[in-house]
């Protein structure tokens, strides 16, 4: 595995390697000591245009627990804000020799740049870009459901004739997106529940069944229901006509979480909107992930870095996982 930049295009067999090694990442979780020496000797950046404490941390932790050096590149108060260019700064890193960059970036393709510029030979890992894609968040999510769903067994095991609702902003998530082209290739049934005016156009083209009514989706019974962060930052018209409007249509509520099957589950990305996309009895329900899913997000980025550094070493991963 060259670079991590979409989980569109990735196969089947790679998808279930990862979730794999993150199962194997996930039981060293549970030692006493929860570090391996495994990356000992490689710098891993972390190198964020974009404010995101929990994706951040969650790199940082995955790195520093196979024992990797790790630099935290914030591009506020830095040569950035004064004017440096991708390019310069990818040269800088070159340089100092990083050997992988998790870049995390507010406008589209900005990973893909790196990764096929030639500006520098570490393996380029995606944490989000613009309104893309944010592959690691759709590879915990997958990893989750799994394990609810399949428990101990889960190693091997795809999401095969599994029914998942995401619901929400679908026009400005990048979670979104990774999920879908991920979750399609593990097999499961997509459904994207929005108001119209959140659906990007061209949608006819995804892999996805599309509902405006969440009453309806919710009637159809999924077996997973993830509700979508409102990203007012990236808002720069009225999508709907106010928040409580739109807690009342198309929020998780309690009596809505009440009418889903017993053993549905429900996901949040985060960070969470309480009272807005989902409410606090959702959020906090035996039904709710969320805490799983930053728990879990440790070990697939520990398992994806893992895959992206050693695949350098033994001249194996010479293709991009894109």
């Amino acid at each position: 595995m060259r670079h991590l930049l979409s989980t569109r295009g990735l196969s089947r067999d790679a998808a279930i390697q990862l979730l794999d090694v993150a199962e194997d990442m996930a039981d060293v979780q549970e030692r006493e000591v929860k570090k391996l020496p495994t990356l000992r000797g490689k710098t891993v950046v972390n190198l964020f245009f974009e404010d995101s404490t929990r994706t951040r941390i969650s790199f940082e932790a995955a790195a520093k627990r196979l024992s990797a050096d790790v630099i935290n590149f914030s591009a506020k108060g830095s040569s950035v804000s004064k004017g440096e260019s991708l390019k310069d700064t990818a040269q800088t890193l070159q340089a100092m020799g990083a050997d992988a960059v998790v870049i995390r970036h507010g406008s589209s393709g900005a990973p893909q740049t790196l990764a096929t510029s030639g500006w520098i030979d570490a393996g380029i890992l995606n944490a989000g870009d613009g309104t893309h894609e944010h592959p690691t968040q759709a590879l915990l999510d997958a990893f989750t459901m799994r394990r609810r769903l399949h428990g101990s067994a889960s190693r091997g095991k795809d999401l095969a004739e599994v029914s998942v609702a995401i619901v929400g902003d679908i026009l400005h998530s990048r979670v979104a997106r990774s999920n879908v082209w991920l979750l399609q290739t593990l097999g499961a049934q997509v459904t994207l529940v929005a108001p119209p005016t959140l659906l990007p156009v061209g949608i006819d083209g995804w892999p996805v069944r599309v509902r405006y009514d969440l009453d309806e989706a919710i009637a159809d019974g999924p077996d997973v229901v993830m509700m979508l962060r409102i990203q007012a930052e990236r808002m720069n018209d009225a999508f709907f006509p106010n928040s409580r409007e739109y807690a009342r249509t198309w929020g998780l509520d309690e009596e809505r979480l009440g009418r889903l099957k017993a053993d549905s589950i429900v996901m949040h990305p985060g960070p969470m909107n309480r009272g807005l996309e989902i409410s606090a009895a959702a959020a906090d329900s035996p039904r709710s992930t969320v805490r799983e899913q930053v728990a879990n997000g440790v070990s697939v980025r520990m398992a994806a870095l893992y895959l992206l550094l050693s695949g350098n070493d033994s001249g194996s991963g010479n293709g991009q996982v894109v």
